[in-house]
């Protein structure tokens, strides 16, 4: 099975070598390599265009990560696509993995993502929405991130393309859609992506905005959001009460609701201190990332009632 292996890139200056790198050393080479650069600025094109021939370079300014897939896609020359992130790295086996489902027949190869932890903001961010192993997660029910996913192109086509209109989360609506249409979808949890968390506070609530307002454009998700919506008004409503019983059941449910990323975080990490630490810092980065989702599902609602962004 030839395969042709996509990536779309923006202003990735201080990885992109290292991803270039990896998916040079891989184990199964992939066929042909396309990039895709959103209109870089900072020297990741000057990189690209190094590596010469072994990589195709194609260059659209203002491109989002929908329409650069796309665009790969279609100059693609190879029915097996597979897709990394810039911003990882892939150890020498990963692709050959990677490929394993779809060489047993699968029209979709789910593969795994584990976080570099740098620091204890890494390991506690890293609790939040990446399990300890692909043991915590149902084939059935796991939605793979495009930093590691391979498809054939009729999986990918039949639901037509990326969805260019979503500035984000477009992985997670294809996602859906081949749920939806009972397409194979196996998972190759060895294939593993090393994704760096953001670095700073601030990048963190940047991220967690556009994760919602991208769930609140595509409609993904309202049920999760909407118990979000309930349960931080509940949880108002508990603190304001005078009577004792409110907040003892809020308090119940913080803790019911903290206990599994506070256990990963601490899992991640060696020292005591770096552990106690977590086990109070987990919480308070749960809130804020959960205000930040909040927030930007408000704002992707809007988006969609006032026709800024139209689906389709």
């Amino acid at each position: 099975m030839k395969v042709s292996l996509i990536a779309t890139v923006l202003n990735a200056d201080e990885h992109i070598g290292s991803f270039l790198a990896s998916i040079a050393t891989q184990e199964r080479v992939p066929d042909e390599i396309i990039v895709v650069d959103g209109g870089s600025t900072d020297g990741t094109l000057e990189q690209l265009r190094a590596a010469g021939d072994a990589i195709t370079l194609i260059e659209e300014p203002g491109a989002n990560i929908a329409r650069g897939r796309n665009r790969a896609i279609a100059a693609a020359s190879h029915d097996a696509i597979a897709v990394a992130d810039a911003d990882c790295s892939y150890g020498a086996s990963w692709l050959a993995v990677l490929l394993a489902p779809l060489d047993a027949g699968a029209d979709v190869a789910m593969g795994w993502t584990e976080p570099v932890i740098g620091s204890l903001l890494d390991a506690c961010v890293a609790s939040l929405g990446f399990p300890l192993a692909a043991t915590e997660v149902e084939e059935g029910t796991f939605m793979p991130s495009a930093r590691s996913v391979a498809f054939r192109r009729e999986a990918i086509d039949a639901i037509g393309g990326y969805p260019e209109w979503l500035a984000i989360g477009e992985d997670m609506w294809v996602d859906h859609r081949w749920r939806e249409r009972g397409f194979a979808m196996r998972m190759a949890p060895d294939a593993v992506a090393r994704w760096r968390p953001r670095g700073s506070l601030g990048a963190i609530w940047t991220q967690y905005v556009r994760y919602g307002r991208g769930d609140g454009q595509a409609a993904m998700y309202p049920e999760r959001h909407a118990l979000r919506f309930a349960v931080y008004g509940g949880l108002a409503a508990a603190l304001a009460s005078r009577r004792t019983w409110p907040k003892l059941l809020a308090a119940a449910g913080a803790v019911a609701y903290t206990r599994t990323p506070i256990a990963r975080a601490r899992a991640r990490l060696t020292d005591p201190r770096d552990r106690a630490f977590a086990t109070v810092a987990v919480p308070a980065l749960l809130a804020f990332t959960d205000v930040a989702k909040m927030c930007g599902y408000a704002l992707g609602l809007a988006d969609r009632l006032t026709g800024r962004v139209r689906p389709q």
